[in-house]
């Protein structure tokens, strides 16, 4: 495949992949640089067009994973919440004493961080995945293979 494909065509899709790594300086600059430079080339070159939308693609479906997260994560956040409030005005001394003694009953925060750290994990995962796999997507196109992204749900087809 490589030897059918032009040098510009195969660094123009590698492009588009790296091109979602602007995220990180622009904000929603994963999707709107790779789909700017996905509609201005997808009518000349086919390899580009087919690139332009596993990138597009795999970005949407990140996007759709850490909602989901978050949307899971909402009931658990919301149920361990009243336990952070759950003290009266008589205990606020207890925020003034210098007697430092860590007890698992005494720590109201420990049940809170639970859907919070699962949460952050699972982010974490997505983080790295989209990562690893537009760095070898950006490298596999722009030696002239087809890649395609795992996880993806194909919005454009």
């Amino acid at each position: 495949m490589t030897d059918t494909l032009s040098k510009h065509e195969r660094n123009l899709a590698a492009a588009i992949h790296a091109s979602t790594f602007s995220k990180f300086f622009i904000p929603f600059g994963n999707f709107i640089i790779p789909l700017v430079l996905w509609t201005a080339n997808k009518k000349q070159y086919e390899f580009v067009d087919y690139n332009g939308k596993q990138a597009l693609n795999f970005q949407i479906s990140l996007l759709l994973y850490s909602i989901l997260l978050g949307i899971i994560s909402i009931p658990f956040f919301v149920g361990f919440l009243p336990n952070i409030f759950d003290f009266g005005f008589d205990s606020l001394n207890t925020f003034n004493n210098l007697n430092i003694s860590i007890d698992s009953d005494d720590f109201r925060f420990g049940w809170w961080w639970f859907p919070i750290g699962i949460a952050g994990l699972g982010q974490g995962v997505l983080f790295i995945v989209n990562l690893v796999y537009t760095i070898l997507a950006t490298i596999r196109t722009n030696e002239g293979q087809l890649f395609e992204y795992p996880l993806t749900i194909k919005f454009i087809k």
